[in-house]
């Protein structure tokens, strides 16, 4: 699937499979994941960094999973998690209700290019899964760096393609044939789960992707592969005043 596309036209493409997903988008980020995309989520709310504002900024927060997760773990602190696309938010916002003694979150729409939040207004953000989807990733990262607090820390957890040869060629396989045939099946959106294969084949290597978040401006950028390099999370943090 081609996702070369104008920036516009891939934001439109975005936009359009997540409200298309929505419904099934859990069941299927678990199923295709084997579970383990929740332990990611908590490697990265463990690394969530709460020392000024108190608050957590999660982007490209979808059906709300990490933010409602880091709410959990951070019972003291005040959880954002904002996105472009209302139909995931609608679900977000039901799993929220089901949650009757979380009152440290709340669910907005956002922007990732276009954060609706002064600067400085955040101790951590975060972004899992979205980046990839997001055309200019620099400016992203300077979104992300904007809103942080001086010393706050950016954190961006993401699918990637492996170096080891041998899970190469089993995570190609599992891409481009298994992900599209189930998440079409449980779906009944095949193109959608092609681009998602894509999306992840095409993301930058770690030296890369620490190398962008230096260029908008954050520092120390280190990084940690997990479950055999198909899942990275990244951080860095906005240089102290």
């Amino acid at each position: 699937m081609k996702i070369n596309l104008p920036p516009q036209d891939r934001i439109a493409l975005v936009q359009g499979i997540f409200s298309r997903v929505a419904p099934t988008y859990d069941l299927l980020n678990h199923l295709l994941s084997l579970g383990r995309d929740v332990f990611w989520r908590k490697a990265t709310a463990r690394r969530v960094r709460l020392f000024r504002t108190n608050r957590v900024l999660d982007i490209a927060s979808g059906t709300g999973d990490l933010a409602l997760l880091l709410a959990e773990t951070h019972p003291g602190a005040r959880v954002v998690g904002g996105d472009f696309t209302y139909a995931m938010l609608e679900v977000a916002g039901r799993k929220l209700k089901l949650k009757k003694n979380l009152q440290n979150i709340q669910f907005v729409g956002a922007d990732a290019l276009n954060l609706p939040f002064p600067d400085g207004s955040f101790d951590s953000t975060t972004i899992a899964f979205g980046i990839r989807n997001i055309p200019d990733r620099l400016a992203a990262l300077r979104e992300m760096a904007r809103v942080l607090t001086p010393g706050g820390r950016a954190l961006v957890l993401e699918l990637t393609f492996p170096r080891w040869s041998f899970i190469r060629r089993f995570y190609n396989t599992y891409l481009n044939r298994l992900l599209p045939k189930v998440g079409g099946l449980v779906s009944g959106q095949a193109l959608a789960y092609q681009y998602l294969a894509d999306s992840i084949m095409e993301f930058p290597e770690p030296e890369e992707f620490a190398g962008l978040m230096a260029e908008a401006g954050l520092v120390r950028a280190s990084w940690k592969k997990m479950t055999f390099g198909i899942v990275v999370l990244h951080w860095a943090e906005k240089p102290e005043d």
